[in-house]
């Protein structure tokens, strides 16, 4: 299920009727729409909204295209401000500046775009931005902007990352074109691969940019999933996660309705795993964790009212469904081998179905129960990632808060070698945060303590 979050609409862009083009958007797949009417003339934003009253799936963002800010007047601002307070219009945009084409001077396109902004602060709306040859210029005026907890999205980036992280530390998504699939698209595939999926839009910015495998064609909705494609073989992810959770992003940008997607998640798939929510119960608190900050992990709510029942993971695993998948994960925002029982029924009645079984842990397990719980794993866990998190007692306390302080760093070091004699796969995890010696990180895990050594992207921690 896609959300292409930028198409331009207009009856006139296209040879055949809109109803045929959403006709086949919706058949591919693609469950909403944001069209994008943009102009210096009222009529533009009126007829947006009249096809969004039509049709329920496509929302609309209206406001005047850098393109044409010199043409507009004191009617143009007096539609947006009129229209804006309609449920169909989900933000203004697409605006801002563009000086490749300087078809508006450079400072009719600035004094557009500062007026747009106030409007949509004024109404509480999120942006569109569209920027060509001036990150500098906006990036100044956005940064003076006291945007809310929506600010908005950069549409069609083809930039470096650099740039892109600068827009989202000001709180802005970025949305990926099919430009992404085109030979040559070196910094913007440099941008995806680091830039967390969590942070991204997709849109088709249709009729234009059409993606390859219709490159040379009038682009619509419909080849969105290409563009979905492109970013998930980047990514190292599946297609149904890049649209999940870029569906998501897009319906908490433009305040879609998000009920059934933000309903908690007992088991959730990403790539070719399915994951176990057992618990939010934590040993530890850990200064780096997301879910401070938001419990969706990969377009997945987390957040637990309590602790589930074994009988009601089963179910939601046969709900799921068990078969593809490459191995079951017990791991959520909580330290699973708190219900230590729990996972040793599941893992049981997993392994009989001839499924391979991982646990992401805190590795104080043995502590908190006073028991040798690698050896009640034997057998029942395939691999097991144990959180490291540092080279030593005291960064491990600093980062990790717990009970524990600085001697829970042996605990997790001793339950990393007691697994080694369980568990045939074992490996010692770090998050790489700024300023962490990770290669010293590296030296404990493997030439101390004999296990493997995986470092987790800092800005990627689903």
């Amino acid at each position: 299920m896609f959300l292409d979050s930028h198409a331009h609409l207009e009856p006139h862009r296209y040879a055949d009727s809109v109803d045929d083009v959403l006709a086949r958007a919706f058949a591919a797949g693609v469950t909403g729409i944001i069209h994008v009417g943009s102009g210096a003339d009222p009529a533009v934003f009126s007829d947006a909204v009249a096809l969004a009253v039509r049709e329920p799936r496509v929302r609309v963002a209206i406001g005047c295209h850098p393109h044409e800010a010199d043409q507009a007047g004191p009617a143009t601002y007096e539609a947006l401000e009129r229209l804006v307070g309609r449920p169909e219009v989900v933000a203004i945009g697409e605006i801002g500046l563009d000086f490749h084409y300087d078809f508006s001077s450079p400072e009719g396109q600035r004094r557009a775009f500062e007026r747009q902004l106030a409007i949509a602060c004024d109404a509480g709306l999120p942006v569109v931005i569209h920027c060509r040859e001036a990150h500098a210029q906006c990036l100044d005026i956005l940064s003076g902007v006291a945007f809310g907890q929506r600010p908005g999205v950069i549409h069609c980036y083809t930039g470096d990352i650099e740039t892109a992280r600068r827009y989202v530390d000001l709180g802005f998504l970025i949305s990926i074109p099919g430009v992404v699939t085109f030979p040559g698209a070196g910094p913007l595939i440099e941008t995806v691969r680091e830039l967390p999926v969590d942070r991204m839009l997709i849109e088709t910015d249709s009729p234009y940019l059409a993606p390859v495998p219709m490159r040379g064609r009038r682009n619509e909705p419909a080849f969105l999933p290409y563009t979905a494609e492109a970013v998930a073989r980047i990514k190292g992810l599946q297609t149904a996660d890049v649209a999940r959770v870029t569906t998501l992003n897009a319906r908490r940008l433009f305040a879609l309705d998000v009920a059934d997607a933000m309903a908690p998640r007992l088991v959730y798939p990403i790539r070719n795993a399915l994951y176990i929510n057992l618990t939010n119960r934590c040993t530890l608190r850990c200064t780096f964790c997301r879910k401070f900050q938001d419990w969706v992990v990969k377009g997945h709510n987390l957040r637990l009212a309590e602790d589930p029942s074994v009988q009601a993971i089963r179910d939601a695993l046969e709900a799921e469904g068990l078969e593809g998948y490459d191995e079951v994960v017990f791991c959520g925002y909580g330290e699973p081998l708190r219900r230590v029982d729990a996972v040793i029924e599941l893992a049981r009645w997993l392994k009989g179905r001839g499924l391979k079984v991982r646990i992401n842990t805190d590795g104080l397990a043995s502590r908190v129960h006073g028991r040798d719980i690698p050896a009640e794993l034997a057998g029942l866990v395939d691999s097991i990632s144990v959180s490291l998190n540092a080279p030593d007692a005291a960064t491990y306390a600093r980062l990790c808060l717990s009970a524990y302080g600085e001697s829970a760093y042996e605990d997790v070091c001793a339950f990393l070698r007691r697994a080694r004699d369980f568990i045939p796969e074992v490996t010692a995890t770090v998050v790489g945060l700024p300023d962490l010696d990770v290669e010293a990180c590296r030296r404990k895990a493997e030439d101390e303590l004999g296990v493997r050594f995986r470092l987790r992207p800092y800005d990627d921690l689903g």
